[in-house]
Parts: C-alpha cells; sequence; structure tokens
C-alpha cells in the first residue's frame, strides 16, 4: 500500500479551511496533517510537520502567501506548495509562481481537481486550473525571475516591485498582485527610487527595461 500524501491547508477562513480538511480526508491517498490560519503559522508549521504539500491561499493575515511560499520553499525544497486561492490576475499567478509555487488553483475548483493537482505537484509536476490554462505558456514564456545582477542594491521585494513597475503596474495593481499594502507599495517605491537614484517613476522605469524587467 501506497504511502499517502501529507498535506497541511494554510487558509484564514475556518469555514473554508476545515471544510476542505475534511473532504480531503476522504481522498484515498491524502492525509491532511495540520492546518494553518494566517502565512506565519503556515511557515511554522511546514517547518515542524514538513508536509509533502501545501495547499497555501494568499491573502492571509500576518504574513501573505506568496511570501509564506517563498519562505517554505526557500528553507524547504522538498515541500510542494499548491496555491488554491480567489484571484487569478496575471501578476498574481507570476508572482506565486516565483515564489516557488509549483500549482495553481482557482477557489472553485472540484474535490476531485484538488486530489490530483496535489498527486501531481507532490510528484514533481506542474498544476494549473482550467481557467488558466490557455493563458499559463503565454505568462511563463516571459515569466523568468528579474535579474538581480542589474540592481544588486535591491532587496528581492523591491526587484520584484520594480519588475511590475517596469510592467505598468500603477501602486494600487501592485498591491493586489502581490497582496501588500497599498502604504507598504508606496514605501517601497519611494525606497526603489532613491537606492536607483531615479528622480521619477518613469526613469526608473527605462533603467528597469533596459536590464530587462518588465517583461518588454
Amino acid at each position: 500500500m501506497s504511502t499517502p500524501v501529507r498535506v497541511l491547508i494554510a487558509d484564514d477562513h475556518p469555514i473554508f479551511r476545515d471544510g476542505l480538511a475534511s473532504l480531503l480526508e476522504t481522498q484515498p491517498g491524502v492525509e491532511v496533517v495540520g492546518t494553518a490560519g494566517d502565512g506565519l503559522e503556515a511557515v511554522a508549521l511546514a517547518t515542524t510537520l514538513v508536509p509533502d504539500v501545501v495547499v497555501m491561499d494568499l491573502q492571509m493575515p500576518q504574513l501573505n502567501g506568496i511570501d509564506a511560499t517563498r519562505r517554505i520553499t526557500e528553507t524547504l525544497p522538498d515541500v510542494r506548495v499548491l496555491v488554491f486561492t480567489m484571484g487569478e490576475e496575471d501578476g498574481t499567478v507570476l508572482a506565486a509562481m516565483r515564489a516557488g509555487a509549483r500549482g495553481y488553483l482557482v477557489k472553485g475548483a472540484s474535490q476531485d481537481e484538488v486530489a490530483r493537482a496535489i498527486s501531481t505537484v507532490q510528484a514533481g509536476g506542474l498544476v494549473f486550473g482550467a481557467s488558466l490554462a490557455l493563458r499559463i505558456a503565454d505568462l511563463l514564456s516571459g515569466a523568468a525571475a528579474p535579474d538581480r545582477s542589474a540592481f544588486p542594491q535591491l532587496t528581492e521585494r523591491e526587484l520584484e516591485i520594480l519588475d511590475l513597475i517596469a510592467a505598468g503596474k500603477n501602486n494600487a495593481q501592485i498591491a493586489s498582485a502581490l497582496y501588500l499594502a497599498p502604504k507598504t507599495v508606496r514605501n517601497n517605491v519611494s525606497t526603489i527610487l532613491a537606492k536607483l537614484q531615479a528622480t521619477d517613476r518613469a526613469e526608473a522605469i527605462i533603467r528597469a527595461r533596459d536590464a530587462g524587467l518588465g517583461g518588454a
């Protein structure tokens, strides 16, 4: 008899989280080993339990799902993250993939689809929901992580934001894509301009695009 896939569920809505846990427990070959209500708890439980797969919501308190995914995949490379969330904006999908997620499903997927996705990412595959399937190849064809060498003074987060700035996104769109507070984005943009010694956003965009950022 094969060993069941050990799953950790991270979602800040108790009814959805507990409901998903109950549904997955009925699936043969799946064992839910824990649940987390926010990003920090997800990272802590992943570190303690070392599940095979983390089913991760993105919009959570304490630490958003993108940053939680990044921390988990950097420290626990054998743990696979399957994003299961409401939004499917291109920037959000790319941010999740760059953070190390191996799959992306939109809430509303069937129980069987979720179970198959868990099995696939656990086996090393990539999974995207049906609504994303037609777009994902085009998205990922230009989704190489931003080149750090051009802007070594920027942090990973600042580089990610600069990439979205170069793609023409405004602060509100960046905040939505990365699940950040608008104030956090404003502060990061100010820091980026200062570090680049750019006089304004337009100059930062030109320099970023010259370095290959923004998907241009």
